[in-house]
């Protein structure tokens, strides 16, 4: 009678029901026409107990930030979790007396202490450039029938995170049938290989230490070279090129030669000083450090293969704020997303204020960087990134995965990347978009890049940021 009305099985009823004691829950976290069918059975000793629970009004909109809390209102995931302390609150307390049979005796002189509500969390978020996140990522992962995806946008000055969207998204108020996949924050747990994006640090990690100038030029062997063993191929052809074309055409000859020109101390402190291979310390738990070895573990082709984004695995997160630190002349700032706390009757308790981590390359540098990803945009492999009326700057990746039956890397398994900032001359914008096991097309360049300039174009619209292009006046006579 019980287990069809509950949907518990009778074995497990009949277990609860065994136990000796006074009280025990049979089933928590009812539907309302569970609990109405339950009251209209008029079981003696069996009743119904109102309890509250988190209720998220806007469903999976912003899912993967916010996260869920448990049966018990105890965060699990996301903001919910990182923030529990400051969340909770505390509960209602009441003292009663029981008798001799464990029935509540309320007295006259009850004492009650009411719940003091807990703390109210403003977020780096803002809603209007979520919600075109959202939209626009939710939109390229099913055209490119893709696994799933992943968008970022940052403020590269602050470091405050504006949009972080995973697809597919999930909704926090049913979770109980998910697998961690669907609701795991992939933006800055899982790492990926990321391919050509990475070559943007090599650049600048090369430029800042004299190895090459942008028109320092480089043979680009027609397109194959042998290296330990192994050959590296360019899907274009080249010979002699400038270094802002290896970096325009994404040659991997021409990122390796310069590498390995650079050698594995400087490369590896390079990118342990644009974050890599550790945390990035943004206030949400569960963040992931990627993999980025010691030298000493690197083999033969090691330096050619992580100039050129292989043999690393970096999290989105770190890739974008690796990124931003170009955008910000050259300084890496912590991501956050709560910028201050405050309690229940509104007083200050906490505001968070920008943190820089370090200087990892000069400002000249980041300005000749920043100048060479204009190229990829303007003529190379990202020119889908492009904005309409704005100076975009910015490299595509595509990366094959490794297959794990296999351990080599897969012919049809690719993760597409677009990193960049926008406008280029003043950046108010640092976005990354990462797409997993897109089907058909597996360019970062057509299918991760058009998501960056669709997203970017409209958000810069809403900050109301005006574009480089005189605008023509037209005098009618």
């Amino acid at each position: 009678m019980l287990a069809p009305v509950l949907h518990v099985r009778s074995e497990e009823l009949e277990r609860k029901l065994r136990q000796e004691r006074s009280f025990v829950w049979l089933a928590r976290k009812l539907d309302p026409e569970q609990g109405r069918r339950l009251e209209r059975l008029s079981l003696d000793g069996v009743g119904v107990v109102m309890e509250g629970r988190r209720f998220y009004p806007k469903g999976p909109f912003l899912s993967h930030v916010l996260g869920f809390a448990g049966m018990d209102g105890e965060g699990l995931e996301g903001i919910e979790h990182r923030y529990e302390s400051y969340l909770r609150g505390e509960k209602r307390m009441m003292v009663l007396q029981r008798d001799a049979l464990g029935r509540s005796v309320f007295p006259a002189d009850l004492t009650e202490r009411n719940p003091t509500p807990g703390h109210n969390l403003s977020l780096t978020i803002d809603e209007v450039i979520q919600y075109i996140t959202e939209r626009e990522l939710e939109d390229a992962v099913s055209r490119a029938q893709a696994k799933s995806g992943t968008m970022i946008v940052l403020d590269p000055q602050t470091g405050a995170v504006l949009a972080m969207a995973v697809s597919p998204r999930f909704d926090p108020n049913v979770v109980s049938n998910l697998s961690p996949d669907r609701w795991r924050n992939k933006a800055l747990t899982d790492a990926y290989e990321p391919g050509s994006t990475l070559k943007a640090v090599m650049a600048a990690a090369a430029i800042e230490e004299r190895v090459v100038r942008p028109n320092t030029m480089v043979f680009g062997e027609h397109g194959r070279m042998a290296i330990a063993n192994t050959v590296i191929h360019d899907h274009e052809k080249l010979g002699w090129v400038s270094f802002a074309q290896v970096i325009q055409k994404s040659s991997n000859i021409g990122a390796a030669k310069t590498g390995m020109v650079l050698g594995e101390h400087r490369l590896h402190r390079y990118l342990r000083a644009f974050g890599f291979g550790q945390k990035t310390e943004i206030d949400l738990p569960g963040e992931g450090t990627g993999l980025l070895k010691s030298v000493k573990d690197w083999g033969r082709r090691s330096v050619a293969s992580i100039s050129i984004g292989q043999e690393i695995g970096v999290t989105p997160l770190q890739m974008v704020s690796a990124i931003a630190a170009l955008a910000n002349e050259g300084v890496l700032m912590r991501p956050y997303v709560v910028s201050e706390i405050r309690s229940s009757e509104g007083q200050l308790l906490k505001r968070v204020s920008p943190q820089v981590k370090r200087r990892v390359v000069s400002p000249d540098t980041a300005h000749t960087v920043t100048k060479m990803l204009e190229g990829v945009v303007t003529d190379g492999t990202g020119v889908k990134a492009a904005i309409p009326g704005f100076r975009v700057a910015g490299k595509t990746g595509t990366a094959q995965k490794v297959d794990p039956r296999t351990g080599s890397y897969s012919a049809s398994r690719f993760v597409t990347s677009f990193a960049g900032y926008v406008p280029a001359e003043n950046p108010r914008l640092a976005m990354i978009v990462v797409i997993d096991e897109p089907q058909g097309d597996t360019w970062g360049g057509t299918v991760a890049a058009p998501v960056f300039s669709r997203v970017g174009e409209q958000v810069l619209s809403y900050l109301g940021v005006g574009s480089h292009e005189p605008v023509t006046l037209a005098m009618a006579l």
